[in-house]
């Protein structure tokens, strides 16, 4: 990234590169960081480790997402109920049928509203293809929000086949990679 990003800054941007990346690729709290920054002779807040988290990792998203493979355009889509920090979510994940992630979404709740923001967001989402096929389950939400969304982009979506099979989803390549 270029300098402009970091003016002002009391670190070099490389060095701040680096922590926003072990933060988000490692399971390291910011804690941690700061102490392996200290043990290099680093002195570094571990608040401003959280900060550059919070300010860049938006920038990297967008830079590398020119980067990321193309997915095809046969969809699994699946929801599992998880718990994060303590309280239960709805986590929404596509994948291709080779495994490969498309996208995901973390929500409060499992309904309508929740299903078509995830739909619109994989859509948008610039790694992905128009999709054939999409695969769900047997929910009645998630069957209501594409075909809302079909009807909205009808000139794009016209194609778009939605499969509804309980199992299938989970029945391909992609089962070992949906959870």
């Amino acid at each position: 990234m270029k300098s402009k990003y970091f003016k002002h800054k009391q670190f070099e941007g490389d060095f701040i590169l680096l922590c926003v990346r072990w933060y988000l690729k490692y399971t390291l709290s910011s804690r941690d960081l700061k102490d392996i920054m200290l043990e290099r002779g680093y002195k570094v807040c571990h608040s401003s480790i959280i900060r550059w988290v919070h300010e860049y990792s938006p920038l990297i998203a967008q830079k590398i997402k020119k980067h990321l493979k193309i997915t095809n355009d046969s969809w699994r889509v699946d929801e599992t109920y998880i718990k994060v920090k303590g309280k239960w979510k709805y986590l929404y994940r596509a994948v291709d049928s080779n495994g490969e992630t498309i996208d995901f979404l973390l929500t409060a709740k499992r309904d309508k509203k929740a299903a078509k923001r995830f739909f619109n967001k994989v859509l948008k989402s610039s790694s992905s293809v128009i999709p054939r096929t999409i695969t769900i389950d047997k929910s009645g939400v998630n069957l209501s929000a594409i075909k809302e969304i079909k009807r909205e982009n009808f000139d794009i979506l016209k194609e778009l086949e939605i499969r509804q099979n309980k199992y299938l989803n989970n029945n391909s390549r992609a089962r070992s990679s949906l959870y």
